[in-house]
């Protein structure tokens, strides 16, 4: 039976008045519950502002056009006061290339986006097929496993430690860092306050310390720390700014493709026609790609604030507004994606999706999080696997990561 996600999880917090409408609250998301809310957005108030939250007062642009307007205008919208709908205190901010502007963006992203650059991955695409291939002939066969842990996040991991030439069999403490470097302090949590956050990520910022020394005294190579060690861009960075680089490449370079590559096998599961649509027809396989990408939206949103007093769809935003972008409303936007909230393989303009983000942030690493995904696909299609989900998905309780942290699934023998 094939199954309309956005069916899924109706929220009866949807009928409250509108003003009083928070779409941020990260349980939604946990419990799958969003959707019925972006869709009355979408219909009733495409640019919603939200007066009272966690967060304080933020306007939600939840079409698609009005979000790659906002996106593509740095210069009205600036992603300087951070990118995340949550104020960092100022004790607790690292910057990074994605927080600033021109000229100094431009030379800290052009310092790393080479290892991503066509040549490069051409290089890295035997290595990721391989370990795909040792990925998948390690899964167990006839008993249920977890796939996030053991292939979403094991692929992603090993490609960061590649990347960052990191110690290979030190590799999770990437992943670690990277869900904390997502994470919101909450009581209750594991992480309950900032200085909980960033004593832990001061243990990563001391690793790769280590790390930049060894390569500054070194002859430059292709990997990230390297190239930003040597790099007049990025040399003289401070302790501070250089963490936030970190975190941002450690992040970027896991999420996206991390929570995709559940996504995928999540969604050819709830739509078995498209599974059988790919299987006999494998050229489908980078069309499949960018609708996985698409209908996950593995990064909910990015947030801007207001440079100047500007209109989007007809609201007045004032100087300093806080400005969230939701990519995964956008993403589902009818008026520009038909049948958005199916999955559908083939469909046209495939590529015409949210998830990377526009204009001078666009997500740097997406071509190689497509190569991930394509490569993980054709392999399973050439050793004709079938997995199985046998259970319902553990989502994590964010409204900035869309992902998951359990997938039970199974594999005939």
């Amino acid at each position: 039976m094939e199954t309309r996600l956005a069916d899924v999880g109706a929220d009866d917090a949807c009928n409250i008045p509108l003003s009083n409408l928070d779409v941020s609250e990260a349980k939604r998301f946990q419990d799958n519950r969003i959707w019925s809310c972006f869709e009355r957005l979408r219909r009733e108030d495409p640019v919603h502002y939200c007066q009272d939250s966690p967060y304080g007062p933020y306007w939600s642009l939840t079409k698609y056009r009005d979000i790659l307007a906002v996106d593509a205008n740095h210069k009205v919208f600036s992603s300087e006061r951070g990118v995340t709908i949550i104020d960092v205190p100022d004790e607790h901010w690292t910057q990074s290339f994605i927080k600033i502007g021109p000229p100094k963006h431009r030379e800290q992203r052009d310092t790393v986006s080479p290892i991503v650059a066509p040549e490069n991955l051409t290089k890295l695409e035997g290595l990721i097929r391989c370990r795909v291939r040792t990925i998948l002939d390690g899964l167990p066969r006839n008993d249920a496993f977890n796939w996030v842990d053991m292939v979403s996040i094991e692929l992603t991991t090993q490609m960061l430690a590649t990347l960052f030439d990191f110690p290979f069999e030190d590799r999770r403490l990437l992943t670690y860092w990277s869900d904390i470097g997502a994470t919101i302090p909450k009581k209750g949590h594991a992480v309950d306050s900032w200085d909980k956050r960033s004593k832990i990520l001061f243990e990563c910022l001391d690793y790769f310390t280590r790390l930049w020394n060894e390569r500054i005294n070194a002859e430059p190579r292709l990997d990230l720390i390297s190239m930003m060690a040597h790099s007049p861009a990025t040399r003289h960075m401070d302790p501070m700014e250089f963490l936030g680089n970190l975190i941002l490449l450690i992040v970027g370079g896991n999420d996206t493709t991390r929570n995709s590559i559940t996504g995928g096998l999540l969604f050819m599961n709830r739509f078995p026609s498209e599974l059988r649509k790919l299987r006999n027809n494998p050229k489908l396989v980078s069309s499949a790609v960018s609708e996985i990408i698409r209908y996950q939206t593995p990064i909910a949103h990015m947030r801007r604030n207001a440079v100047v007093d500007t209109i989007v769809g007809g609201k007045r935003i004032r100087q300093g507004d806080k400005v969230v972008m939701w990519y995964i409303s956008g993403n589902r936007d009818e008026e520009v994606i038909e049948n958005a909230s199916s999955f559908v393989i083939d469909r046209k303009n495939v590529r015409q999706h949210l998830s990377f983000g526009f204009g001078i942030h666009r997500c740097v690493g997406r071509h190689l999080a497509e190569l991930q995904l394509r490569i993980l696909w054709e392999e399973m299609l050439n050793a004709g696997l079938e997995v199985k989900v046998v259970g319902e998905p553990e989502r994590i309780a964010s409204n900035f990561v869309h992902g998951y942290s359990v997938l039970p699934v199974r594999i005939a023998a």
